[in-house]
């Protein structure tokens, strides 16, 4: 069971909220109400985390070492989402979200391969490490960029975690476990020359309630993810190269391949179908 482990591991790594985070250093003429609003906004898109566990526990009845991991990655998911709305509650009260704006962004998620899940998690956590490492760039408040930084480091810890599943899954499932792993992949790193990169906060979960069954569609501006990206960020080409780099780095190891771009991951995938 990998669960006894990355207990211990993620448990050495954990930061307090009270003692890791300068609190005393806040110089509020370095939090323009842009940046305020943002955070909020992260607070709630976090808080989501509490629906994506229900769907995991659900959908892994019968993986009891990949259930239990969920306490250690549910607990610090929400976390991020506390200790975000504990800034905006000694700073910018005003933009603390409510009970309601909270609870928007839990709704059930229609039942989906377990595999493939697991690898559209991988890749958001891969993207998350870079999306709040820019973040914390971004801001100019020390204290806010101290807490992005945790944020980030949790994300990419997680990514490691979910990893280990991902390897565990190709010694027991082969090449099913690689199709699906290859297929997302390719998805989630392509996604970024759209425009619209993909994460699981913004991909559509429920059918009965579309177009109203994305994270992003359920907050209090849903066009905020895009802007925040794009205009606030500046989530540029540079940036996504980072997240595409980390998911075929992760990928060449864990199929022992060598995939440099998008385009090898591809002709890997087209190689398992016709096998």
């Amino acid at each position: 069971m990998l669960y006894p482990e990355l207990f211990t591991s993620l448990e050495k790594a954990r930061w307090n909220m009270a003692d890791d985070i300068p609190w005393d250093q806040f110089d509020g003429s370095l939090l323009s109400d842009e940046q305020a609003l943002t955070i909020k906004m992260n607070a709630i898109t976090e808080w989501s985390a509490l629906p994506a566990t229900e769907m995991f526990l659900r959908d892994n009845q019968d993986d009891s070492d990949f259930s239990a991991f969920m306490s250690i990655w549910f607990y610090e998911e929400q976390k991020h989402s506390l200790v975000l709305q504990e800034y905006l509650r000694r700073f910018r009260p005003e933009l603390v979200p409510t009970e309601e704006e909270l609870h928007a962004v839990r709704f059930e998620f229609d039942p989906a391969p377990p595999l493939e899940t697991l690898m559209l998690h991988f890749c958001g956590e891969v993207r998350l490490t870079q999306w709040y490492r820019r973040a914390s760039e971004w801001h100019t408040e020390p204290v806010i960029k101290a807490i992005y930084d945790h944020i980030s480091r949790d994300e990419a810890r997680h990514g490691g975690a979910y990893l280990k599943y991902m390897k565990r899954a190709i010694d027991k499932f082969g090449d099913s476990a690689r199709a699906a792993f290859a297929k997302l992949g390719m998805l989630m790193a392509a996604s970024g020359r759209s425009g619209k990169p993909l994460h699981p906060t913004n991909l559509h979960v429920n059918q009965s309630l579309f177009p109203n069954d994305t994270v992003q569609s359920r907050l209090p501006d849903p066009e905020w993810l895009e802007r925040w990206l794009d205009t606030q960020i500046c989530f540029d080409k540079t940036w996504e190269a980072r997240v595409v780099g980390g998911i075929l780095r992760n990928l060449s190891s864990l199929f022992d391949q060598t995939f440099e771009t998008v385009q090898d991951l591809s002709r890997y995938r087209k190689s398992l179908k016709a096998a």
